[in-house]
């Protein structure tokens, strides 16, 4: 009992350790954005002699911050409503379907997983232009469907394994099928794991940086808050209590939605793993 205790005490210890560590970087971006560049320069992880939000005004007004919030939404929620959608529905049929080409099909679809994103960012940068979606954030949140599919496939299949066969058969003799089938009766048993995926995916989409770097920096109308962050590090100066600003308010509302809804993320994962 006091062995069990001890190691207990011991794991809690090391799990408070790894999170100070892990916020540590972040407690040092939130610490510098209150400060001057004379500050940030002479001592980065002193707290600020005087607090001041001018930073922060200075940002909103030289970023145009509402403009680009508007283009982070818009990214996002194209984003995310098509990999919610096009994932389940390929999900859920792909599992309900017996046959061999189900599964290789099913392979197909979460192998993209296992190709890392810089080496087809060129290929794909190319395609985005002859297909008109570059420099567009309605074109961008398009792209990120088929970024995101495999992973958001491969954990609604684990998910739909588990939903017996026989709730399919008694919707289509009360006359559902289909559409009708799916979105009337499967797709609200999916409840939380979409809440999990919706989580984990506004967390990637909201603050990614390469692709929007790649797809739509072109214009100062179509960029996103973290590559405004960007714009006050130079070659040859950086305006570090400018950029340190910059970061917290472009990760500030993905951050806002994960406090609010993680207990989803560990629901849904729970279901899943039961269920798978």
């Amino acid at each position: 009992m006091q062995r069990s205790r001890t190691g207990r005490i011991l794991l809690e210890a090391g799990m408070i350790v790894l999170s100070l560590l892990f916020l540590y970087p972040l407690f040092l971006a939130i610490n510098n954005s209150f400060k001057s560049f004379a500050e940030v320069m002479t001592d980065v992880i002193a707290l600020p002699k005087q607090f001041s939000l001018d930073n922060y005004v200075y940002v909103w007004q030289f970023i145009n911050y509402p403009r680009l919030f508007l283009n982070n939404t818009i990214i996002t929620v194209v984003g995310l409503a098509g990999i919610v959608l096009i994932s389940s529905i390929a999900a859920y049929k792909l599992a309900r379907t017996k046959s061999k080409w189900s599964s290789v099909i099913y392979m197909l679809c979460i192998m993209p997983m296992l190709i890392p994103f810089q080496s087809i960012m060129l290929t794909v940068l190319r395609l985005a232009k002859d297909l008109n979606l570059a420099d567009s954030t309605w074109g961008l949140g398009l792209l990120y469907w088929g970024f995101g599919a495999p992973l958001a496939v491969f954990i609604y299949h684990g998910f739909v394994k588990g939903i017996p066969a026989e709730i399919d058969e008694s919707a289509k003799i009360d006359g559902a099928s289909g559409f009708r089938l799916f979105f009337s009766v499967i797709f609200p048993l999916l409840k939380s794991v979409t809440a999990t995926i919706v989580i984990i995916d506004v967390m990637w989409i909201w603050n990614d940086f390469l692709l929007p770097l790649l797809m739509v920096n072109g214009s100062p109308s179509t960029k996103t808050l973290t590559l405004a962050a960007y714009t006050f590090v130079g070659q040859y100066t950086s305006d570090w209590q400018y950029a340190m600003t910059a970061m917290v308010m472009a990760v500030l509302p993905s951050i806002i939605v994960f406090i609010f809804l993680q207990k989803y993320i560990v629901k849904g994962v729970v279901a899943g793993a039961v269920k798978g």
